[in-house]
């Protein structure tokens, strides 16, 4: 994977956490969950980088 993707994925992860943060805060179920969601994705994307960075 490039450089590209992985600054993608950092960001989803980072927005994933911030949405959880916000989502605690302000007591929104929904929106921690949302969060937790965007964290989960963006650490199979990143698993998958750790693959295929280990074939090459």
């Amino acid at each position: 994977m490039g450089l590209d993707d992985k600054i993608k994925n950092a960001a989803q992860d980072l927005a994933g956490k911030a949405k959880e943060t916000v989502g605690k805060a302000t007591d929104n179920e929904k929106l921690e969950a949302e969060g937790r969601a965007d964290q989960a994705k963006a650490n199979v994307k990143k698993a998958g980088e750790n693959v295929k960075d280990a074939l090459n």
